[in-house]
Parts: C-alpha cells; sequence; structure tokens
C-alpha cells in the first residue's frame, strides 16, 4: 500500500451493514438457482449502498450482486469502496468468486475491508497481485 489510511475493522458496524445485505437480497431475482444474494458496502463518503443478483434464463447473462452495487456507486455519486459484505440466502457470509474480487478491486479504496468467511480481511487479502488502476496509475508515474 502506499500510505494511503485504512479503515479500521472496527470502525464498521458489521452487522448494520449485514442487515442492508439483507434486505438487498429480498430483491434478488433468482429462479433457476433459487440461491438469492445481497451485498452492501461503505463508500468513503459514508454511504452505505447495496445490490442484489438478477439471473438470466441464458445463464451466461446472470449479474452478480457486485454488479449491481458497482452499478449503485456510480449512480449515486462514485466514491471509492472502503467496507463490503455479502450474504447468502440464509444470512450467512459468502466469499465474491474471483470475478467479482477483482470488479470490488477496481472500485475499492486501498486496504478495503471485506467480511468473509474466515473473518475480516483486506481486498489484497482475497486477491493477491491485482492488476488494476493502481497499477497502472504506478506504471505512468
Amino acid at each position: 500500500m502506499s500510505g494511503a489510511s485504512v479503515t479500521p475493522a472496527d470502525s464498521i458496524d458489521w452487522d448494520a451493514l449485514r442487515a442492508v445485505a439483507l434486505e438487498a437480497m429480498t430483491h434478488a431475482y433468482v429462479p433457476y438457482s433459487n440461491f438469492p444474494v445481497g451485498v452492501a458496502a461503505v463508500v468513503d463518503d459514508g454511504r452505505v449502498i447495496a445490490g442484489c443478483n438478477v439471473e438470466n434464463a441464458s445463464y451466461g447473462l446472470t449479474l452478480c450482486a457486485e454488479c449491481a452495487l458497482v452499478s449503485t456507486l456510480h449512480m449515486t455519486g462514485g466514491g471509492k469502496l472502503v467496507a463490503f459484505t455479502c450474504v447468502d440466502g440464509n444470512g450467512g457470509a459468502l466469499m465474491p468468486c474471483g470475478r467479482c474480487r477483482q470488479l470490488l478491486f477496481e472500485h475499492s479504496a486501498e486496504g478495503m475491508l471485506l467480511e468473509t468467511v474466515s473473518g475480516i480481511k483486506t481486498i489484497d487479502e482475497v486477491l493477491p497481485d491485482a492488476f488494476g488502476p493502481r497499477t497502472l496509475e504506478e506504471y505512468r508515474s
């Protein structure tokens, strides 16, 4: 990391964030898998945003909940994600797939925190050696 401040895990109300994700999950469109997913995140300006998964009969067109979250991020003013949680239909923590980890990395503040099945981790711990905007910035400087 380049010295940017990292949000302390104890400053995030993980129960409240999980509650937002659970509410988002209730809006999931999952007629094929019956596997609803809800996500919620804290943005660097304090906003809390959410998303849910939306399936499609052509499975490859299914949108993960993280896609909806990033869309909401940009529709509501942009910014960087500082904390994130993902829940399954039973309310348990769910680890984003690799594609979604990369999507989250693209829009994360350095050191973004994720609630995972094995505790709170940083984006760099769940996607080590990732390529993204910060890589390009370092290359250009």
